[in-house]
């Protein structure tokens, strides 16, 4: 079993963050409201009615935020651009504000020698689109290409690649499947459009990000998915999950193809919203990166009720669990990417793991120190499995842990701390925990190690 000191010489280390979860000031120098905005102010949709109102406040203190990134070593910086921001109305001329602080950004973090990587879409769809429709309406997708064009023209010449969309299909499932999310719809089935459409977006702006010389990412989270049984029944009920979960945003840009949705009673065409030309423009030249973000495997046994989706969750027993009450099973990254690697073949493009990581209930202690032994032992198992599969033979070209900061987990509020830094959310006080300290060190010894 390789360890992570067998990570490449060129492996890049970074941390993710997204902008609605830390950078707060969501009222300020001309930001328009999103779908987040409106769904925290309903009640009950959030935990404790909390808001990401102030957030990390990270659009006030990023200088702060890069020092500490700086203090870690690392190579890269995933962030979301909040598009509203830019569009306050999702459509229309840019806001010079909001393109302002998106460049002081970007600008502080090449000064430390840390790379940008700029995801376009996690989740705050300007309301004004949601009103028309959402990712149900399939112009939300060239409204999508126009906002691509108008970020990428003004730091296009400082950004060498941009991830697309976070996580679509948490997207299209909690948001517009089950109303966990914003814009909290509970179409079940019927939210399938959502998935095409997000999918063209990105075709659309991946045009857009080439002619201006870009690589181009997307990020997904993915889980590998295990049958509770070897029963034939269990067996195709995972099969039907797998492609739902992982293969309805991966077949597409890496195939040309949806996965078949039969067992959803679903033609290939997504019930019509698939127009002629739409899967060669999704699939494109093809990816220059897929980013993967992985929490834990998915135990999937067959219905037991008739009439209802074709499969059912089951518990996976025997492993510890996160605070957010999640399994934590290393070797399942390991097993995921193999996999990958072994369904997509010459298809699949070279990997970055854009987000790991894991919920620990932790405070300051005495003299103000945050020992958050569960996540290294999380994040130190979970890149030994990593380095696994890289000796195995897949192309992982980065590791991006989640999160810099403890933040506004979605609908948890601030209940789950993700953060190798604590965030007192009522004085902004930043104070790195014992996993920043183990992360800073881990990256060191890497150059160290190569520098021989």
């Amino acid at each position: 079993m390789r360890d992570r000191r067998d990570l490449p010489k060129d492996f890049s280390w970074g941390v993710s963050t997204a902008a609605y979860q830390v950078e707060g000031a969501v009222g300020e120098d001309g930001r328009g409201p999103s779908i987040w905005d409106e769904f925290v102010a309903r009640p009950g949709a959030v935990r404790d009615g909390h808001t990401g109102e102030f957030a990390c406040d990270h659009y006030h203190r990023y200088a702060e935020d890069v020092a500490l990134m700086r203090g870690l070593g690392l190579d890269g910086y995933r962030f979301s651009i909040a598009w509203p921001r830019i569009q306050p109305a999702g459509s229309g001329p840019a806001n010079p504000a909001g393109l302002d602080f998106y460049e002081r950004l970007v600008d502080a973090l090449l000064a430390v020698g840390i790379t940008p990587l700029p995801t376009l879409f996690h989740w705050d769809l300007p309301q004004a689109l949601e009103d028309g429709g959402g990712w149900l309406a399939r112009d939300t997708a060239y409204r999508f290409a126009e906002y691509a064009e108008i970020v990428a023209e003004r730091l296009g010449d400082r950004v060498p690649a941009w991830i697309t969309f976070n996580e679509p299909f948490v997207h299209m499932v909690y948001g517009y499947a089950l109303g966990i999310h914003a814009p909290g719809r509970t179409l079940m089935l019927d939210a399938l459009p959502v998935a095409h459409h997000q999918l063209l977006g990105h075709g659309l702006a991946a045009a857009v990000l080439r002619e201006r010389g870009a690589q181009v990412m997307i990020a997904n989270n993915l889980s590998p998915v295990w049958p509770a049984s070897q029963e034939p029944a269990d067996v195709a009920a995972a099969a039907a999950y797998d492609a739902l979960h992982n293969r309805l945003f991966t077949d597409p840009l890496l195939l040309g193809r949806y996965p078949d949705l039969s067992a959803y009673g679903v033609a290939p065409d997504l019930g019509g919203c698939v127009r002629p030309g739409d899967l060669e423009l999704i699939a494109g030249p093809g990816l220059d990166g897929l980013g993967v973000n992985y929490y834990n495997p998915t135990r999937i046994a067959a219905p037991t009720e008739p009439g209802g989706l074709p499969f059912a969750e089951a518990a996976i027993e025997g492993v510890p669990r996160t605070a957010f009450g999640w399994p934590v099973v290393p070797d399942g990254l390991r097993e995921l990417l193999v996999g990958l690697r072994d369904r997509y073949g010459d298809a699949l493009p070279p990997i970055t793991i854009t987000e790991n990581g894991c919920s620990v209930a932790d405070e300051p202690g005495p003299g103000g120190t945050v020992l958050d032994q569960p996540r290294i032992d999380y994040l130190a198992g979970h890149l030994d499995a990593l380095a696994a599969a890289v000796a195995e033979g897949v192309d992982v070209r980065g590791y991006f842990t989640w999160s810099l900061l403890d933040n506004f987990e979605w609908a948890e509020g601030y209940e789950q701390r993700f953060g190798l830094v604590h965030v007192d959310f009522t004085t902004q006080r930043r104070t790195p925990k014992a996993s920043y300290a183990w992360y800073r060190d881990l990256i060191g010894a890497h150059r160290v190690r190569h520098a021989r």
